[in-house]
């Protein structure tokens, strides 16, 4: 693995700092890395609040949305509710949906089945509710390329409002009667990265606005900003900007859930009770049992999850939501088991430099996800596709280094149809053209990587001295959360670390180890961040937990006054017993094997 240690311009961190109120030049130099650079933006990051939301009037064609919303409300028009099968979509629904209600209508809604309809809006959904009755349409993480779609429902008398965060094609955007989305061409609105959950929410808050009191639109904002975090995160978008207020005030709000169905999902995924919800809980946790509906089954189940009054059904739909989880889980597995065995059987397969591995019948729901998975284990870009008769599906995954839906584009002409951008796509092709895509991907790949690519790059944002490692440093990492996309989760450096005890083992995979100083590299020998009398705290030892990194621990033979260079992240067990300052490890190696590269 390869380390690439971050700089930032020492005059704007020690000015940052000296104008934060705990004068840290740690936290002013993670924020300097994060683009911050003056108390204002910092107070701004450090502590948002609802004040910081940006006026859902600047998104384009908000105005008329609004005004043909509020019509229906007023007229007791049939709306339909358009989405998606995963957390964004579902949870687009959920907020609009609750919205609607608020302001006095009603709405119905379609999630289309991820194998029997797949994405995006259907002329033959849009004909039957034509057929019900229903004169509004809003699609909600969906339909910026839904022409077809557009065109049916003008033909039908339907008016369609399209809310959506995906790119625009270059045909421009479906002819509706307003089209919500940050990124479509004269957009000015200052946040671009919103999820599809995102933009129906700003639909939400303009509509709360035009028909409820102020003190109603605070504590209903702050109550919608629960699912909205837990979409933004699920979404993987980046958590800066109004992105970042979504995640933190949510997270926060859930420490205190209301809703029966969200009070269900935090029990069975054994959440519920935490004094304090991570971003990583969110995306590993709570969001993996939500899209698990629509990967396996019916994705309605989490919005009737949401929507139940009764605590027994709603502890019943989570239960639901926990086993379809478990089934996606071993459904992975499968999967990922077949996908070893033909790699051990093919080297050739398992030496593309972009590999495509095709397998009958696999779970098409999930192969995005083994994609992941296989990306992370071989470090290579991957297209996973499940083969249907003459159809095969497929999902992709890719690297740093390579563009992946550059990669289709330059092959355009063997697919039924693709989409994605640079690290994850989707498609489908005929099963007789695989075997040609497997060539001409690993031929292109060849052209513009070289093997080095293929090394796991670790960005490390600072070095620093173990003892520098203090809960006064934690302190300060705390008020950085919600880690994710965009505001990653800070990786430090300590050099000439001193193993203190034999590594152990926890349960075969993972590993722990006491670290210490080794003579003369504490910042109190150095003079660096200390104070007069800390010469105590070379004689600290720390915890160190390596997640599944028991094998790389055990063929490294280390042994106890063995002396390394550690990657790390800081964190705190709470355990009352042995509880306290925690070290996440992500990499080491031996002292005199260490390099950087100053990025």
């Amino acid at each position: 693995m390869r380390w690439l240690l971050k700089s930032a311009d020492p005059l704007q961190v020690r000015s940052l700092a000296s104008a934060l109120p705990q004068n840290s030049l740690t936290l002013a130099h993670l924020l300097v890395l994060r683009g911050i650079n003056d108390a204002e933006n910092a107070e701004r990051f450090l502590r948002p609040s609802l004040e910081h939301l940006h006026s859902p009037y600047a998104l384009s064609g908000m105005k008329a949305a609004v005004e043909r919303l509020a019509a229906a409300i007023a007229r007791k028009e049939e709306i339909l509710i358009y989405g998606d099968y995963d957390v964004d979509g579902t949870t687009a629904i959920i907020i609009l949906k609750t919205a609607i209600e608020l302001c006095g209508g009603t709405a119905d809604f379609h999630v289309p089945h991820r194998i029997r309809e797949g994405y995006g809006m259907k002329d033959d959904i849009i004909e039957r509710a034509a057929t019900a009755g229903v004169r509004l349409i809003i699609s909600v993480d969906t339909g910026i390329r839904a022409f077809t779609a557009a065109e049916t429902a003008r033909r039908l008398g339907v008016d369609l409002i399209v809310t959506d965060h995906h790119l625009p094609g270059q045909e421009g955007i479906p002819a509706a009667v307003a089209v919500l989305n940050p990124n479509q061409a004269g957009c000015d609105y200052p946040c671009k990265a919103l999820c599809g959950c995102g933009v129906a929410f700003k639909l939400a808050q303009a509509l709360m606005e035009k028909c409820l009191d102020r003190p109603d639109r605070s504590r209903l904002l702050m109550s919608f900003m629960k699912v909205v975090a837990i979409a933004t995160i699920a979404d993987a978008v980046p958590l800066t900007g109004e992105n970042r207020i979504f995640a933190k005030l949510g997270l926060e709000a859930l420490r205190t859930p209301v809703n029966a169905g969200l009070k269900a999902l935090l029990e069975v995924s054994d959440l519920a009770g935490s004094r304090g919800l991570t971003s990583g809980e969110v995306a590993f946790r709570i969001a993996p049992r939500l899209n698990a509906a629509g990967r396996m089954d019916v994705a309605r189940d989490v919005i009737e999850l949401f929507s139940a009054k009764e605590p027994a059904r709603a502890r019943e739909l989570a239960a639901r939501l926990d086993q379809l989880n478990s089934e996606r889980q071993d459904e992975e597995r499968l999967i990922l088991d077949q996908i070893e065995k033909r790699l051990e059987q093919d080297p050739a397969l398992r030496d593309c430099f972009c590999m495509v591995v095709d397998g009958e019948g696999w779970h098409r729901g999930v192969i995005g996800i083994t994609a992941t998975r296989v990306v992370e284990r071989y470090g290579r870009p991957a297209l996973i596709l499940s083969l249907d008769g003459d159809e095969a599906h497929g999902s992709g995954r890719s690297i740093r280094a390579f563009h992946l839906l550059d990669a289709l584009e330059s092959c355009a002409g063997l697919f039924n149809r693709f989409g994605g951008h640079a690290h994850a796509v989707g498609f489908s092709l005929p099963s007789l053209r695989v075997a040609e895509l497997r060539t001409h991907l690993d031929n292109y790949a060849r052209e513009r990587l070289t093997s080095a690519d293929f090394d796991p790059i670790l960005d490390v944002d600072c070095e620093i001295s173990l003892d520098q490692v203090t809960p006064d440093l934690f302190a300060a990492l705390r008020q950085l959360e919600p880690f994710g996309m965009g505001n990653p989760e800070p990786i430090f450096v300590a050099r000439s670390v001193r193993l203190a005890q034999p590594p152990r083992c926890v349960k075969e995979k993972h590993v722990k180890l006491k670290l210490g100083l080794a003579n003369g590299t504490g910042a109190a020998e150095k003079n660096i961040g200390s104070k007069s009398g800390e010469n105590w705290r070379r004689s600290i030892t720390y915890d160190a937990m390596g997640w599944r990194m028991a094998e790389q621990v055990m063929q490294a033979q280390l042994l106890p006054g063995d002396t390394l260079d550690v990657a790390f992240c800081v964190g705190n067990n709470d355990h009352a017993e042995f509880g306290g300052l925690e070290l996440t490890l992500r990499d080491f190696v031996a002292s005199k094997a260490a390099s950087f590269r100053v990025s």
